[in-house]
């Protein structure tokens, strides 16, 4: 599936939030028979274009009372070091996710650590204690109006 149409456009977006709709709802949110329906979602899937789907959680629910992006820089810009780097952080728990940017820094991650605290610890005994790091800023989320993950 090269192009997507403008129906499984809208089957997207349904699906993206709502992830555990029927297919019969789903059907009719969109307007296709719900044969139609299935048939499209099974293609989006088999092409990839649906990747999979997952749970939203309550960050609040499971502890989670501080989140942080973090822009990190390297020291040295080999494809071993940021390989390293990489290996580090996939480790990480705490670190929810991780891109290669560009820009004055090399990455930008996402944390979420239950306290200020705790995120300290994730600060200076992991991130800091790595030795392709060179810099560090840190921009503490205090709300997200909008957050399309959830």
């Amino acid at each position: 599936m090269s192009t997507l149409d403008a129906k499984s456009e809208q089957i997207l977006r349904e699906l993206s939030r709502h992830g555990r709709i029927s297919n019969l709802e789903l059907a009719d949110r969109v307007g296709l028979s719900p044969s139609a329906s299935l048939r499209r979602v099974q293609e989006l899937e088999r092409s990839g274009v649906i990747k999979g789907y997952r749970a939203v959680l309550d960050p609040a629910a499971m502890g989670i009372g501080f989140v942080a992006y973090i822009g990190v820089g390297l020291g040295d810009h080999s494809k071993a070091s940021q390989e390293a780097f990489e290996r580090a952080i996939s480790g990480a728990p705490e670190v929810v996710e991780c891109h290669n940017i560009t820009g004055t820094i090399e990455y930008m991650l996402r944390v979420e650590c239950a306290d200020l605290p705790s995120y300290k610890r994730f600060h200076t005994d992991m991130l800091g204690a790595l030795p392709q790091v060179t810099s560090i800023t840190s921009y503490v989320v205090m709300g997200s109006p909008k957050d399309a993950r959830a």
